[in-house]
């Protein structure tokens, strides 16, 4: 029985404090603190254990897409969750612990003034430069009867035998030069006419094997030397066969200095000049640079990939530098005068805007939006946000 009565008192004593409640706070007082929707949320989560209710989960960037369900955004972001009982903020700070912030290694960076180590970067090939190279081509028919030099890739001095060819156009050139030779010479004492008539054939024989690039040679077997020293690229030329005047049996080329031929897009072409300095930096080579510089840009546009060449010139003194390679080059375009800049691994871009993290403190960020300018190795300027 007393525990019956105590019971019915109780509960008669909480009907009286629930009625009283509302009333307590008079007409008005709190109006438009707690909706209908609220109410119903707190109701249920005192009824679940005090769990709050989740209405949805928001990008973590502050980008407008939302999901009903937990996810990760392009960057691997947990999505976080919006609370039915949370409050607006029209800041769009994300609250980070300090346990995953040291967790994640997070890093600070002030924004500064400082000039911004601009470049331009490109993507080229090794090619031969076109001024050091020759190519060995008779101005006669004939055969080659013996080959000093055969095969590519063997390095020739200037001067060094290359082939001995058989000609009988050189060999009639010769008899013909030996006979008017003799003529001028026996017949000027007693037919001053005829020997200036044979002088005059032995000189002009003589041009003609000028011109056929063998004046100090008149026997039908000629000696080819190279022209310059080098490595042999191609060689058409075999021994015992035939060649035909003007075809090539051998290119040379000089590869002490080479070219990188670059492919620059059109927005940089205003901050790229003739003398202006550059890195060059090879896969076959990794860890190393090679000191360029700008020797031409080609007047022309690739309007399919709005892109002009740009060639460089450098020395292969080593011979490291292969023609074909392909090869990556870094311009240094930018000034000396300060600008307000933010390191470049704090800028976030997602193909359609950059922004960054502002710290504000406590564990708290901001995404900002920001218009960047030049951009350096480690540096980018800040235009505006």
């Amino acid at each position: 029985v007393a525990l019956a009565i105590a019971g019915g008192a109780g509960y008669w004593l909480a009907r009286v404090q629930q009625g009283a409640a509302p009333a307590a706070h008079g007409p008005g007082e709190g109006a438009g603190l707690v909706t209908g929707e609220g109410a119903g949320g707190n109701a249920a989560g005192g009824a679940s254990g005090g769990e709050r209710q989740i209405l949805y989960y928001r990008n973590p960037m502050g980008l407008p897409d939302t999901s009903p369900v937990p996810k990760k955004d392009s960057m691997g972001m947990d999505y976080l969750p919006v609370y039915a009982d949370d409050r607006p903020d029209d800041r769009g700070a994300v609250l980070v612990s300090p346990a995953r912030i040291q967790t994640l290694g997070v890093r600070t960076a002030v924004v500064e003034r400082r000039a911004v180590d601009a470049t331009v970067r490109a993507s080229g090939r090794v090619e031969i430069d076109e001024r050091r190279q020759v190519v060995v081509a008779p101005r006669f028919e004939g055969w080659i009867e013996r080959l000093q030099v055969n095969a590519v890739g063997d390095v020739v001095k200037k001067g060094q035998p290359l082939f001995t060819a058989y000609s009988p156009e050189l060999q009639s050139a010769g008899e013909e030069l030996r006979i008017a030779e003799r003529l001028a010479r026996d017949s000027a004492a007693h037919d001053p006419l005829a020997s200036e008539s044979a002088r005059r054939l032995a000189e002009a024989t003589r041009a003609r094997l000028r011109n056929l690039q063998v004046a100090g040679q008149s026997g039908a077997r000629q000696v080819f030397h190279a022209p310059a020293s080098g490595v042999v690229l191609e060689k058409m030329a075999v021994e015992g066969g035939r060649f035909m005047a003007g075809e090539a049996l051998f290119r040379i080329a000089d590869l002490s200095r080479v070219w990188i031929i670059a492919d620059l897009y059109e927005q940089d072409l205003a901050r790229v000049q003739v003398g202006q300095g550059a890195q060059v930096v090879l896969d076959a080579w990794p860890g190393r640079s090679f000191a360029a510089r700008v020797g031409y840009l080609y007047p022309t546009l690739d309007t399919a990939t709005r892109s002009t060449r740009v060639r460089l010139e450098l020395d292969n003194a080593e011979g490291l530098l292969r023609p074909g390679m392909f090869a990556q080059v870094v311009l240094a375009v930018g000034d000396a005068t300060p600008k307000t800049v933010v390191p470049v691994s704090a800028i976030i871009d997602d193909g359609e805007r950059r922004v960054v993290l502002r710290a504000l403190g406590e564990g708290r960020f901001r995404p900002q939006a920001v218009k960047l300018g030049e951009r350096g190795r480690e540096w980018a300027e800040v235009l505006e946000g």
